[in-house]
């Protein structure tokens, strides 16, 4: 946690308390405090030259993802949660990797604590899962999430939410489907569908109304692209999702999936 006072007019920045993160992989939870992690045999100092939630180089002391899932396969699912509710889902395959985009998880000393992600919010920290080269494996921006709190192992999405799932007579090169995969790396951290999902941070898409029901026109490709662009709002939290996250193809296959289920909505 972190303080600001004005004193004599001097902005001061009191250090943030140590905390804990707890890694729970299905055969008991281990919890890892601040100070064993700026400890751990694999930490290092790593250089974020375009740190997405502070929009400009970082340097932070970061451990490897990795080296926190101990016997955890390519093939498993995962979900970090933020201690504000944001929860992203994240096959542990990219997780793993040791070359290409690496993950790390980027540790706040409580003696030097990281700037505010603006004037009048905390830090990313205390814990920020980072990656290096995130080009090489396209990460996305919510495969970015800080104040996390806990981590675990999942089944997949589709096996615990069978609300999002589309009519299983489409087949899966359909761009609905793809339009699911989409969605579930891009907008489910934040998002639930159908009443399905783990996020306390933004509205369900499905219930009562989908936004392809009220969004006349190309207004919700508008909307996804830059927000503000269709509605001026300082306090707003969704960020712009640029091409470079979702090209114009993808951008179409997400409006076909939330489109498709504008007609599966589940009853309340």
């Amino acid at each position: 946690m972190r303080f600001l006072f004005l004193l004599a007019g001097t902005l001061l920045v009191l250090p943030a308390y140590a905390a804990q993160l707890t890694v729970d992989l299905g055969h008991g939870a281990k919890t890892w405090t601040t100070e064993q992690l700026l400890k751990h045999p694999q930490a290092r100092d790593i250089d974020i030259p375009a740190d997405v939630s502070y929009k400009r180089e970082m340097h932070y002391r970061a451990v490897p993802v990795a080296a926190l899932l101990e016997a955890v396969t390519g093939d498993a699912h995962l979900q970090a949660v933020a201690t504000d509710g944001f929860a992203a889902e994240m096959p542990a395959g990219p997780l793993l990797q040791k070359t290409g985009s690496q993950a790390w998880l980027a540790v706040e000393d409580p003696a030097h604590p990281w700037p505010g992600l603006s004037l009048d919010k905390p830090s990313a920290g205390p814990f920020y899962l980072v990656w290096t080269n995130p080009a090489a494996s396209k990460i996305s921006p919510e495969q970015w999430p800080y104040s996390v709190g806990q981590i675990k192992l999942l089944a997949s999405v589709a096996e615990r939410f069978p609300a999002l799932l589309p009519d299983a007579k489409l087949g899966p090169d359909d761009p609905v489907n793809k339009g699911f995969a989409l969605f579930q790396k891009n907008c489910f951290a934040c998002h639930r569908l159908n009443g399905a999902g783990d996020s306390q941070l933004g509205p369900d898409l499905n219930i009562p109304h989908n936004p392809t029901e009220y969004f006349a026109g190309d207004y919700l490709k508008l909307y996804i692209r830059n927000p503000q662009n269709l509605r001026q709002w300082p306090q707003a939290k969704m960020p712009a999702i640029t091409q470079e996250v979702l090209s114009d193809q993808e951008l179409d296959q997400v409006v076909a999936y939330l489109k498709h289920m504008a007609g599966r909505k589940v009853r309340q």
